[in-house]
């Protein structure tokens, strides 16, 4: 099975589902995480064009701890919009490419810009890849219309998981991937006092009393028309 996760900045798929990520590896899934944007804002004080080259860094460092691919969308922090043809192409170039057979990204509610534009960019471009006559100016493959997966929000606020993974055994792995990103977890722990792993920790742990398990992550199914299964598609 080939998985494609979409998130929005380069430590979001850490955070939400780096733990169904690695065990959809082990049982010998193809999985390629992209992206969308560079996290070129996400500093108060590295420059952007800086940043950008860190990041991209944490993210491959991150991904490889894992056996996952890591690509980018390019995109850029507050330049993602839902409703223009060139960001809808990128995202269809993205999908093309990973040729997928499930899909993972943003809820749709989550809390901020990109993540919403991110996860409506997702389900517009996973209908139009599958249009054999729909070309960009990289590619004409039409790909499967597959299932999208929505991960859990920042802190689970307001997203009511239907799926639940059991990532116990990947815990260690998880936040070990999510340390690759220095740029963000120093500066907060040095800074703002936050310390960004053991929120991410707890909430594992917290999704994991929900389902009778010591650490999972949550998922939604995106519920329309010909984006059901009868199978179990996830770990």
């Amino acid at each position: 099975m080939r998985i494609l996760a979409i998130g929005t900045h380069p430590d979001d798929v850490e955070i939400a589902c780096s733990g169904t990520l690695a065990k959809c590896v082990k049982r010998g899934d193809t999985v390629i995480v992209c992206h969308a944007s560079s996290g070129n804002l996400g500093h108060v004080v590295i420059p952007p064009d800086e940043l950008t080259v860190m990041r991209a860094a944490e993210a491959k460092k991150a991904g490889a701890m894992a056996g996952i691919e890591v690509i980018w969308g390019g995109f850029d922090d507050l330049e993602i919009y839902d409703n223009n043809k060139e960001a809808r192409d990128k995202m269809v170039d993205v999908i093309r490419y990973a040729d997928p057979d499930v899909i993972i990204t943003h809820d749709p509610d989550d809390y901020m810009p990109d993540h919403t534009a991110v996860s409506r960019l997702v389900f517009d471009a996973s209908f139009t890849a599958t249009l054999p006559n729909y070309h960009t100016s990289k590619t004409s493959n039409a790909v499967k219309l597959v299932p999208i997966f929505y991960m859990d929000t920042l802190a689970g606020v307001g997203f009511n998981p239907t799926h639940y993974v059991d990532i116990s055994e990947e815990i260690d792995l998880k936040i070990n991937m999510l340390e690759c990103h220095e740029s963000q977890l120093v500066w907060m722990r040095e800074h703002d006092g936050i310390d960004f792993a053991d929120m991410v920790k707890t909430c594992s742990r917290y999704r994991g009393y929900q389902c009778g398990a010591e650490y999972a992550e949550g998922f939604r199914q995106c519920q329309v028309y010909l984006k059901g299964t009868t199978e179990r598609l996830l770990p």
